[in-house]
């Protein structure tokens, strides 16, 4: 595209969480504060402050990248004000959306909810700490279309919440033609979410994310039928989703579960259990041990599942 040229449960606290998310009986969440990350580079932000020497040492690098990197990161006073200049640039059409209106419209979204600067934060720590191919949080803030994706969703979700649906469907539909992942901005998502590829990924509206998800490319998060109310769903914290698979319907998906590529579920899937299949069904007898938080199968990444048949 042309450049533009207009100027369910507990969830575990720390590590990663920007926010926390407990699944209530309605579907809504309830959002504690978390002061693990500041929301502005005020303060001491490391994450900021990471990512800019990141930024300085690729540009002195690279030449070429200097003012690449200087417009959309160096020159800016905060994660929250470079994000919202890079997805504006990307988001605009011209002659139709301006840049400068777009990156105001995503600037003020973002100040209105800090809890969406947090979980940023924890969602670029996770693609460093979690992607084999990630070894420096700016190529992810600059690059990787399944981060930008969640953080146009965390813009679009801020507006959804203060009834401004017509702004975050715009969002919504800009991000999917660009990025190609489609999330309806009243899906709920925690923090330490990793995209990975993320081409493909369609989440709907009642959809509930918990934190330290990891999403592979092609996944779907849908409803059945036509029917209205809450019909998406719920996945808990520390869930792998691996890729190409279809979770469908009202159904939850248990802390530390592994859905395996190319499922299809249409039942909830216990704690710490993998389901593999069309339809999904749970490998072995019963739910694989108790893990600790950073053994959860969202945030190791691993795949397989022959320690869990008995």
């Amino acid at each position: 595209m042309a450049a533009c040229v207009d100027k369910w449960q507990p969830t575990h606290a720390g590590r990663l969480s920007g926010a926390i998310y407990r699944f209530l009986p309605d579907g809504a969440t309830d959002r504690a504060a978390d002061t693990a990350a500041p929301a502005s580079a005020s303060g001491g932000d490391d994450v900021w402050d990471e990512l800019r020497v990141e930024a300085q040492a690729d540009a002195d690098a690279e030449p070429l990248l200097r003012k690449f990197y200087g417009d959309l990161v160096l020159s800016r006073p905060s994660l929250e004000s470079a994000l919202a200049a890079h997805l504006s640039a990307m988001l605009c059409v011209p002659g139709v959306l301006p840049q400068d209106a777009l990156r105001d419209l995503l600037a003020a979204a973002l100040a209105a909810h800090p809890d969406a600067g947090r979980a940023a934060r924890a969602d670029l720590r996770t693609a460093r700490d979690r992607d084999a191919a990630c070894d420096r949080m700016v190529h992810c803030f600059l690059y990787y279309k399944g981060f930008l994706a969640l953080q146009a969703h965390r813009a679009a979700h801020g507006l959804w919440s203060e009834g401004r649906s017509a702004a975050a469907l715009l969002l919504q539909s800009r991000a999917s033609e660009v990025f190609g992942v489609d999330i309806h901005p009243g899906a709920r998502i925690g923090s330490g979410i990793l995209f990975d590829h993320a081409t493909g990924i369609v989440i709907g509206e009642t959809a509930v994310v918990g934190n330290d998800v990891s999403i592979l490319h092609g996944v779907t998060l849908g409803g059945t039928g036509k029917e209205s109310g809450d019909r998406h769903p719920k996945v808990g914290d520390g869930v792998l989703i691996g890729a190409g698979a279809s979770v469908l319907g009202n159904v939850r998906i248990g802390a530390g579960a592994k859905i395996g590529a190319g499922a299809v579920v249409l039942r909830d899937v216990p704690e710490g259990t993998t389901a593999v299949g069309n339809p999904a069904k749970a490998v072995g007898k019963k739910a694989a041990p108790q893990r600790r938080p950073e053994e959860q199968p969202g945030v190791t990444m691993e795949q397989g599942w022959s320690d869990y048949v008995i």
